[in-house]
């Protein structure tokens, strides 16, 4: 099968009349991980909720391997898997029966995606928990289950909200490790994060946002060296956004 990947393209929206985004453009081309980052209310939640289609644009467009989120949204979210930042999981299902109603509303619910879904679990070491209630799982083993959730789709695109919440060191290898194993693939990964330190070691691109405009697009070290900094000392790049820089 043949990826294009996610293409923003002049995009403006908001929500309650307001326009947060301001005719932002970047790809997340097949085969490659691009993070989305910036400070607080730059824009990066909404302009996730308009890819997964949560809001509509108020101008401009988003294709996801060629296909117009506004034009065909069912055909569009059949493409993607979305991971948010907190755990969503109901009080009354378990674990196993959280995963099959995931793969049934994909109508995917059947012996090879079953498979897959055992194999996360297993790499996760959570297969041992399939009867577990969410009140019984730890905040780290929700969020694992929303990985597996997500991963076991096999979607052309992944979005991941700050990915390493909730997650122990190791348990943060594990996730890079899908992320990479997406990419090889020919697939496209978006995520949003905080930890820089983390993220320049597995992304191909940085998306900056600031004040819903885009500030820069570029690898990790074109970013690094773009404002100054080096590629140990990325995590500072949120200092000089605020305007916090003193001789770091």
């Amino acid at each position: 099968m043949f990826f294009m990947g996610l293409i923003i393209n002049n995009l403006s929206g908001g929500y309650a009349g307001n326009n947060v985004l301001r005719n932002i453009s970047f790809e997340v081309p097949a085969g490659k991980i691009v993070a989305l980052i910036g400070l607080n209310g730059a824009g990066k939640s909404t302009t996730i909720k308009h890819i997964i289609g949560e809001r509509l644009p108020y101008t401009g467009s988003i294709t996801l391997d060629g296909v117009d989120i506004t034009k065909d949204p069912t055909d569009f979210k059949n493409q993607l898997a979305y991971i948010p930042e907190q755990p969503i999981l109901y009080d009354e299902l378990t674990l196993e029966e959280h995963l099959h109603l995931m793969l049934a509303s994909h109508h995917l619910d059947n012996a090879a995606h079953w498979k897959r879904a055992m194999e996360l679990l297993g790499f996760f070491h959570l297969e041992d928990k399939l009867h577990w209630l969410p009140v019984n799982l730890s905040k780290g083993m929700r969020q694992k289950i929303m990985i597996v959730a997500a991963f076991m789709l096999d979607r052309d695109l992944i979005i991941i909200d700050e990915p390493f919440i909730g997650l122990d060191s190791p348990s943060q290898r594990d996730l890079i490790h899908l992320i990479k194993e997406q990419k090889e693939a020919g697939r496209s990964v978006l995520v949003t994060t905080h930890l820089l330190s983390a993220a320049k070691h597995f992304v191909d691109d940085f998306v900056v946002l600031q004040d819903g405009k885009i500030e820069f697009i570029g690898s990790p070290v074109e970013m690094a060296e773009s404002h100054g900094l080096t590629m140990d000392t990325l995590d500072n790049f949120f200092d000089i956004a605020r305007g916090d820089r003193d001789d770091l």
